[in-house]
């Protein structure tokens, strides 16, 4: 897959972005990153689309910048010379879609059809915009039209908010999601920047789901792992499960069978999903240790450990189910 729509992947959630007003647009890039959100897709639907891009992309070059709403051709050379990085359209637009496919161009057109999906594979696009998403039957019509085409992935846009966000992103053939609803037209008008940023960071956190899985505890051998599992399951009542390597009692108390990483042990935390997590985390400037990634072969990952220890933990993080 190209570099860029890998890249979008990997941050999940596309702002779809009109404004006014070029002067709007750096204060707009800084709250989007200070919410968690380095990317954006300016359309094309007002005079201000192209200065905008050209601010963000020479004044925040941390932000990944597209061009929504792209119409004809001219508007994609005017969007990619401003430094737009993608392009995204309402529909599939042959001649748009030629002139980026022959120069290399991101495109992610709109389509709504079967007929739309296989006009796609015949450029040789791999992802493609579902749009409008809700408007056409949401997460249902997607995975039904989507069916036929293992090899195309798609972006959702059109309907899109916190609450269906998750419905979108659990199906293993949406790349991600756009939407503007952490970037209202309003708060952009208004200047209301702060809101933008809160409502990026709660987007951030919808996606990811970070929630405690249950505390690994360090025991030397067997014997006392079992000891102390069944201290914890009689204390609070908690069913007793043995396992090969570990003992647990509920699902929130671990007890290995050895001193595994961490001075005291772990603390698993859970995530809808490990690979935007590690991209979220990185990009933060926490490491994630690579070399204890564990997945089904040729799969995904589904448990990895962080560099760093809390507290005398070690930090591991699961798929979550």
């Amino acid at each position: 897959m190209n570099k860029i729509l890998h890249e979008i992947g990997k941050i999940g959630i596309v702002p779809v972005i009109k404004i006014d007003d070029a002067k709007d647009a750096v204060p707009l890039g800084k709250a989007l990153l200070e919410g968690g959100l380095p990317l954006a897709e300016i359309t094309f639907r007002t005079d201000a689309a192209e200065e905008a891009i050209r601010k963000i992309t020479t004044e925040l070059p941390d932000i990944l910048v597209g061009a929504g709403t792209v119409l004809s051709v001219d508007q994609a050379k005017r969007a990619v010379d401003a430094g737009a990085k993608f392009i995204v359209s309402p529909g599939f637009n042959p001649s748009v879609v030629k002139y980026c496919a022959d120069n290399d161009i991101p495109i992610t057109p709109g389509c709504s059809s079967p007929t739309d999906i296989e006009m796609a594979i015949g450029f040789g696009l791999e992802v493609v915009k579902f749009f409008p998403a809700e408007s056409l039957g949401g997460i249902n019509t997607l995975k039904a039209i989507s069916a036929p085409y293992s090899m195309m992935k798609f972006i959702p846009t059109g309907g899109i908010n916190a609450s269906n966000l998750n419905q979108y992103l659990a199906f293993n053939k949406v790349l991600a999601c756009g939407g503007s609803w952490m970037v209202k037209y309003e708060l952009i008008k208004n200047g209301n920047f702060e809101e933008i940023t809160r409502l990026a960071r709660e987007a951030v956190s919808i996606m990811l789901g970070f929630d405690l899985a249950h505390i690994g505890i360090n025991m030397p051998d067997a014997e006392s792992s079992l000891e102390v599992a069944r201290r914890f399951a009689a204390i609070f009542n908690l069913p007793l499960k043995e396992g090969n390597s570990s003992n647990f009692a509920g699902t929130g108390v671990e007890v290995n069978k050895s001193i595994g990483l961490g001075k005291n042990g772990h603390i698993a935390i859970k995530t809808n999903s490990i690979s935007r997590a590690i991209a979220y985390l990185e990009r933060n400037g926490v490491e994630v240790n690579m070399d204890t990634a564990k997945g089904p072969a040729g799969g995904p990952i589904i448990a990895v450990y962080l560099k760093e220890e809390i507290g005398g933990f070690a930090i591991h993080l699961l798929q979550n189910k």
